[in-house]
């Protein structure tokens, strides 16, 4: 068996994709019972309380319930189980080579069913995917897999995880290879894709059917050229959406850690209590005032506590937009927007439990359902469309514009709507909201927090980016006017050393061409028998064996060079003539360029 594995390695991946894509189906099928079960529970339980006499005032009682739960579980067993998992999946797959705890995962799907379950404002996809990753990691390190591989099948247990909660197994893979390991090579995806059919699969036969968690149908819509402006627009409100989703949650995140000083237990009983208060402020609001505007119905608790889906739901849903819509019900929305982002700072920041995808659907749902609004009583839409197709495509334009991912989130939308009219819309406004938010912030809402911790996401895009970086580009140090020749004494060069601070100096010949080296090391060297300086000659300690460098190689080029010998600089020639020593470009410089471009990436 282990003479096949080794002569057999990516076959024996595949088999481990499909190994992690079972075991994820049934963790994710157990956490959505579970999680299903605490909403029933504790939607009825907030309706008996409030319909005891107690009114609303009540409502904060069961999501600070929940909170404690969640304290506890985190505080005593798993630290890094707060928040929305993503960033701390990548952090594993980045500093500690894909390690992931099983009881973090355990400890995870546990606090979230508490938080969401019990109105905390959160999605499903963190704690799956953080499940999911900790089962190929855990699978990875029992097998005894290469440290190199295990980052593959955490990638598979987080595409799997995807795959079975949203029925979306090309999502999922586009989840893992987009997101998480930002590698598309056919040796990484092809487990990945395994890992995401089989959790696909086991799903579709445990439960029996195969529907799209939001089916939409649009018989009437006709996507036209003319409407290319109005998805545009909304492309790009929906990016600025995504920035201030991501501000405010990280924002929050840092004052909860500063402001709120209570125990760690007690943090997130902090935080739910305020969403309590914010839930009746909502519900008073709401109530009344938004009985015909899609997405405000108010029960026993606002529709912005939970994941959101009901709500989701009746924005999709075309029938709901009743004629005579005015700006008034696109104000609420809008309203709505902003109390969705701050039930779920306020759940997340202060250490629940949860993901943030469902509230990033959420967010641009409402969005786009405004948006729709307002452009039906411009006059502006035309006759086969109504605002529920505004809202889909806005639910594609936040979660690109938040992630950064516009395949994972054109993908998502078009799998758990399976409703390929608006495809165009959706790939458009996704695009346009992914890079307006580029410009906006520097970090998607997975990565900001780990690039305050000093984490830095590469993986997958750095070989691509070290081929379109020039040596042009880095930063370089000036050589002495005068030039070395081999036949001058060492004492010359450490002259130049001490009015020039270089720490290497090339050597040409008569006619100004690169022969070699002197590096700084061999001068160090050199300088323990200062007796001996004055007879040494630059020739004796002249290294004929080092590279050269041209302006116009790239800087995968100049590192191999780098890799390949031991010093700290090398000559830099004309591009043109490629012997005339023009400059000395050193690792260090070329490594601070290659971060330069990682950042502007």
């Amino acid at each position: 068996m282990r003479r096949w594995t080794r002569e057999h390695p990516d076959a024996w991946l595949n088999i481990i994709g499909a190994l992690i894509g079972v075991a994820t189906a049934v963790g994710a099928i157990a956490f959505d019972a579970g999680l299903t079960w605490a909403e029933h529970t504790s939607e009825h339980y907030q309706g008996v309380l409030q319909m005891e006499g107690r009114g609303i005032w009540v409502l904060p009682l069961i999501p600070m319930l929940g909170a404690l739960i969640t304290g506890v579980l985190v505080y005593f067993f798993a630290r890094d189980a707060a928040g929305h998992g993503v960033p701390q999946v990548l952090d594993a797959i980045v500093r500690r080579g894909g390690e992931i705890r099983a009881k973090t995962g355990i400890v995870k799907v546990l606090a979230s069913i508490a938080t969401v379950g019990s109105g905390g404002s959160g999605g499903a996809e963190g704690p799956i995917i953080q499940i999911g990753s900790m089962i190929g990691s855990v699978i990875a390190r029992a097998l005894g897999i290469a440290r190199a591989q295990v980052g593959t099948l955490v990638g598979c247990g987080a595409a799997a995880g995807i795959a079975s909660i949203f029925n979306a197994p090309i999502a999922g893979v586009f989840f893992a290879v987009e997101i998480l390991l930002r590698d598309f090579s056919l040796r990484v995806f092809t487990p990945i894709v395994i890992a995401s059919v089989f959790a696909t699969g086991l799903t579709q036969v445990i439960f029996a059917e195969n529907e799209a968690i939001f089916a939409v149908e649009l018989p009437r819509y006709v996507f036209t050229p003319a409407e290319l402006p109005a998805f545009i627009v909304l492309g790009l409100l929906c990016a600025v959406g995504s920035w201030l989703f991501t501000w405010v949650l990280h924002r929050g995140e840092d004052l909860a850690e500063r402001h709120i000083r209570v125990h760690p237990i007690f943090r997130p009983v902090a935080g739910a209590f305020l969403l309590g208060l914010l839930g009746i402020a909502g519900l008073m609001l709401f109530r009344g005032a938004g009985t015909t505007t899609p997405g405000l119905e108010t029960g026993a608790v606002p529709s912005f506590f939970g994941n959101g889906y009901a709500t989701i739901r009746q924005l999709l849903e075309p029938g709901a937009y009743l004629s005579g819509l005015a700006w008034g019900a696109a104000g609420l929305l809008l309203v709505l927007t902003g109390f969705k982002i701050l039930a779920t700072t306020l759940t997340l920041g202060t250490g629940g439990s949860g993901g943030v995808f469902a509230p990033s659907l959420f967010v641009g749902a409402t969005i786009g359902g405004g948006f729709g609004i307002a452009l039906d009583t411009l006059g502006l839409m035309p006759e086969s469309a109504t605002p529920a197709q505004y809202a889909l495509v806005g639910m594609a334009a936040l979660v690109a514009g938040t992630t950064f991912a516009p395949m994972t989130a054109i993908l998502l939308l078009f799998e758990i709507t399976r409703e390929p009219k608006v495809l165009a819309p959706i790939m458009l406004a996704a695009i346009v909201s992914t890079m307006l938010s580029r410009k906006l912030m520097r970090d998607s809402i997975y990565t900001a927090k780990l690039r305050q911790q000093g984490v830095r996401i590469g993986t997958g895009r750095d070989l691509s980016v070290l081929r379109h970086v020039h040596v042009s580009s880095v930063a370089s140090t000036s050589l002495p006017r005068e030039p070395i020749y081999a036949s001058d004494p060492l004492s010359k060069l450490i002259t130049l050393h001490a009015y020039h601070n270089i720490p290497d100096f090339p050597v040409v010949d008569d006619a100004g061409r690169y022969i070699g080296m002197v590096t700084g090391a061999d001068m160090r060297t050199a300088l323990i028998d200062r007796e001996a300086i004055p007879l040494l000659l630059v020739a004796e300690l002249m290294r004929t064996d080092l590279p050269t460098v041209r302006a116009d190689e790239t800087l995968d080029a100049a590192l191999e060079k780098f890799a390949s010998h031991d010093v700290s600089s090398l000559c830099l020639v004309d591009a043109f003539e490629g012997t005339r020593p023009i400059a000395l470009i050193t690792r260090a410089k070329v490594m601070a360029r290659y971060h330069a471009a990682l950042d502007e990436d």
